[in-house]
C-alpha cells in the first residue's frame, strides 16, 4: 500500500514540475518547442489518468483550494455518485463519519487536513455514506503536491475500502464473545455436575465413574459444536450418546425425526439429559440386557408462531422396573434442571415394561425444522 501511494506521489510531482516556470514564460523558447513540450505533457497526463482509471483503489486529486479536479471509476463507485469537478471540495463522499459513527465535516476530513497543514496524513479511518444510505469504511492516504518551487498546488488521495476487513473483525469479535459465553456456561455446568454427583454417590468409585461419564458427555457435545459450528442437530446429539450401544441391526437403537438445529446452550443441556437417560438404560434398563431396545422419536409443532420440539424416549425389552425410592442425579436433571434452564416440560413414566420419557422443548423463533 505504501509503495503504491509513493508511486502516485512521484508521478503527480513529475507531471506538476515537468515544465519549469522559466521555460514556460521565457520568450526565447521557440513556439514549436513549447507546443511539442505541451503536447508531451498532455500525453503523459493522459496515459497516467488511464493508469489511475484502471486501478481498483479509489483515487482522486484536488487543487490547492481543495476543489476536486479528477477522480477514477473506483472512487465514483465507493462514493456511490459522481461529484462535480471544480466545485465539490475536499472529498466526493455524500456524507462522512468517524469510526464511532459521529458525523465528520468535509472541511475536517483527512484530505482537508493534508491541504491545510501541507503534510501527508496517515493513520486515520473514516466511513463514506452513499446517497442510498449504505456506508463504506475506508482508509485515506492524502498527500500534498508541490511545484518545483515548493509551492502547494494540490493533493492526491487514495481511499482503500476496508469493508471485508471490518466484517472479518466483527465476526472474530462475535466468535470471541460466543467462546466466553460457552466457557462460562461450561464451567457452571461442570460445577453443578460435581456438586450433584457428590451428593448422590455412595462411594468414591461411584463418584469417579459418574463424574467421568458426565463430563465426557459434555465434551462430546462441545466436540459436535467445534470447528466454528454454532449449532448441532438433535439427531447428531442422540447418535453421539447411543451409538456405542448400536449392534448394527437397526432394532436395538431406533431414531426417527426431522433435522432440528440446536444452538449451543440448548444442545449442551439436552446432551446432558440424554446422557443420563442412556447411562440409566445401560445400568438398569433396556440397554443392560441383550434384546433390549431404545426408541426415540421427535417432531416439531408450531402453535401461535411458537415452535416446540417434542421428544419421546421409550425403552422396551429390559428388566422390569419400578419407580425409584430415591431420585438420582438423572431424575433431578430431567425434572428440575431442564425446566429451569431451557423451559422444557418433562414427564417420566416408570412403566414396568421400560422407562418412557416425554419432553417438550421450546425452540428459538429462528430455529428451523
Amino acid at each position: 500500500m505504501d509503495r503504491l501511494v509513493g508511486f502516485l506521489e512521484t508521478e503527480f510531482e513529475r507531471i506538476v514540475t515537468s515544465v519549469p516556470a522559466s521555460e514556460a514564460g521565457d520568450n526565447v523558447v521557440a513556439i514549436g518547442d513549447a507546443l511539442r513540450l505541451q503536447t508531451t505533457l498532455r500525453e503523459r497526463e493522459r496515459r497516467f489518468r488511464e493508469l489511475l482509471d484502471a486501478l481498483p483503489a479509489a483515487v482522486y486529486t484536488t487543487d490547492a483550494a481543495g476543489r476536486i479536479t479528477y477522480y477514477n471509476e473506483a472512487a465514483a463507485e465507493l462514493w456511490g455518485h459522481r461529484p462535480t469537478l471544480g466545485s465539490t471540495t475536499w472529498c466526493g463522499s455524500w456524507k462522512l463519519y468517524w469510526p464511532d459513527g459521529t458525523p465528520m465535516a468535509h472541511d475536517e476530513c483527512p484530505m482537508a487536513m493534508a491541504l491545510k497543514e501541507d503534510r501527508p496524513i496517515r493513520g486515520y479511518e473514516a466511513a463514506a455514506e452513499r446517497p442510498d444510505g449504505t456506508r463504506v469504511p475506508f482508509l485515506p492516504y492524502p498527500t500534498p503536491l508541490h511545484d518545483q518551487t515548493g509551492k502547494l498546488v494540490g493533493a492526491v488521495n487514495m481511499l482503500v475500502d476496508i469493508t471485508d476487513r471490518k466484517r472479518a473483525e466483527d465476526e472474530q469479535a462475535l466468535m470471541v464473545r460466543e467462546l466466553h459465553h460457552r466457557v462460562k456456561n461450561t464451567l457452571a455446568t461442570v460445577q453443578a455436575i460435581i456438586g450433584s454427583t457428590a451428593r448422590s454417590a455412595e462411594t468414591i468409585e461411584d463418584f469417579k465413574t459418574s463424574v467421568t461419564g458426565r463430563i465426557g458427555a459434555l465434551a462430546r457435545t462441545h466436540l459436535l459444536l467445534a470447528d466454528e459450528r454454532r449449532t448441532v442437530t438433535f439427531g447428531e446429539l442422540l447418535r453421539a450418546e447411543l451409538e456405542p450401544f448400536d449392534d448394527g441391526s437397526g432394532a436395538r437403537i431406533q431414531l426417527s425425526g426431522p433435522a432440528v438445529e440446536l444452538r449451543s446452550q440448548l444442545a449442551v443441556t439436552l446432551g446432558m439429559g440424554f446422557h443420563e437417560l442412556t447411562t440409566n438404560a445401560a445400568k438398569h434398563g433396556a440397554l443392560s440386557v441383550y434384546g433390549g431396545t431404545v426408541s426415540v422419536t421427535w417432531s416439531v409443532t408450531i402453535e401461535a408462531e411458537r415452535r416446540t420440539l417434542n421428544i419421546d424416549w421409550v425403552e422396551r425389552g429390559g428388566p422390569q422396573i419400578a419407580e425409584p425410592v430415591r431420585k438420582g442425579f438423572g431424575s433431578r436433571l430431567l425434572e428440575f434442571v431442564l425446566p429451569g434452564q431451557i423451559q422444557a416440560q418433562t414427564s417420566i413414566d416408570y412403566d414396568p415394561r421400560g422407562v418412557r420419557v416425554r419432553c417438550a422443548v421450546p425452540l428459538p423463533a429462528d430455529a428451523q425444522a
